[in-house]
């Protein structure tokens, strides 16, 4: 093994220390997301030569893909302060109203979670983000008044995993809406070789590679995985993150070559063990495994049907036959039938 491949170069930050943010600071060093990158680049560039505040911004995807982190970003390259809120943490029109007139000119808010907004505080933040006013009800009953006071010109950024819930209002009102995808095992590499450096952890490309490989094309989870091969590396092995390192120290913590964890093999247990391979209700599923519906149906479902192991049909969930073949099963011949719990065609 070439010295030169043991550890990657460090990476220009302002902190060094071992458990530092992995996040980027810029653009620049944002890996991954091509199209959106552009899109970020134009916006804030014109922003900055007409020298205001950049349009509203609004971020959808899985968790984990880099909504904060383009927050953090935006904030960064407008040379703007960051304010961090969530929409659960909202419950009445005055919170929004007490962080909105606290802010200065060109400012970034970033709402977490943006869907969760109860309606008392969208109403609150339509004129704030359109007009950028603030209408705040004074006294109670008969006597009560409306009054408007202009904010500060800033910037929303809105992150979500569930696009749907967003009320269109609202939803009109971004400047941009913007999906961030899964991310290629090429950019995780390069995410995990560059928070390697941060970590200042010896590693190689192909450790490096392996744990991309299995990381669910998400980036949080990749750094997560490369600090536990880490850990594994200097307890149990050389220090460095290779490939033996990588699969030997994947496979102690339950992560699998497909990167499936153990609440997903324990739901593909459960859907061809117990249930012959489905169809089976997604109630159901998820009691089997004692985890809720809406994690089942938001965390892990995704990730299996973009692998092709498991099927939303009709009539509920299907294992495919690749999902019975990861598991060492054989195929049954009911479960290699899968015509009749597919959405028939037109003329089907």
């Amino acid at each position: 093994m070439r010295d030169e491949l043991l550890t990657p170069e460090p990476v220009d930050i302002a902190e060094q220390s071992d458990e530092v943010s992995l996040r980027p600071k810029t653009l620049e060093d944002f890996v991954g997301q091509a199209e959106l990158k552009e899109h970020l680049s134009i916006i804030l560039e014109a922003a900055r030569r007409r020298g205001q505040a950049a349009d509203h911004l609004l971020f959808a995807g899985p968790p984990g893909l880099g909504k904060t982190t383009l927050a953090g970003i935006v904030a960064a390259e407008m040379g703007a302060e960051l304010h961090v809120t969530s929409g659960p943490a909202l419950e009445r029109g005055g919170d929004i109203a007490s962080i909105l007139s606290q802010l200065s000119e060109g400012d970034v808010l970033f709402i977490d979670e943006i869907h969760r907004l109860s309606r008392a505080v969208e109403e609150v933040l339509y004129p704030a983000i359109e007009d950028f006013q603030l209408d705040i009800v004074l006294g109670k009953g008969p006597a009560a008044r409306s009054i408007r006071m202009d904010v500060p010109r800033f910037t929303l950024v809105g992150a979500t995993t569930r696009t749907g819930l967003i009320t269109g209002p609202l939803r009109d009102r971004f400047g941009l809406v913007a999906r961030l995808e899964y991310y290629e095992p090429s950019d995780l590499e390069a995410i995990v070789w560059r928070a390697a450096g941060i970590l200042d952890v010896r590693a190689d490309p192909d450790g490096c590679a392996e744990i991309a490989r299995r990381a669910r094309g998400t980036p949080r989870i990749a750094n997560r995985l490369l600090r536990r091969v880490r850990d594994f590396a200097e307890v149990r092995g050389s220090g460095v993150v290779d490939a033996a390192a990588a699969r030997d120290g994947l496979k102690v913590f339950g992560v699998d070559e497909k990167g499936l964890d153990k609440v997903d093999r324990a739901l593909l247990k459960a859907l061809c063990e117990r249930f012959a391979g489905g169809p089976v209700g997604l109630s159901t599923l998820a009691i089997s495994v004692a985890e809720p519906t809406e994690t089942v149906e938001d965390v892990y479902e995704p990730f299996l049907i973009r692998e092709g192991l498991l099927m939303r049909t009709p009539r509920g969930r299907v294992a495919t036959p690749a999902a019975w073949q990861h598991l060492g099963l054989s195929v049954p011949a009911v479960s290699s039938d899968l015509d009749s719990d597919l959405p028939k065609g037109l003329f089907g």
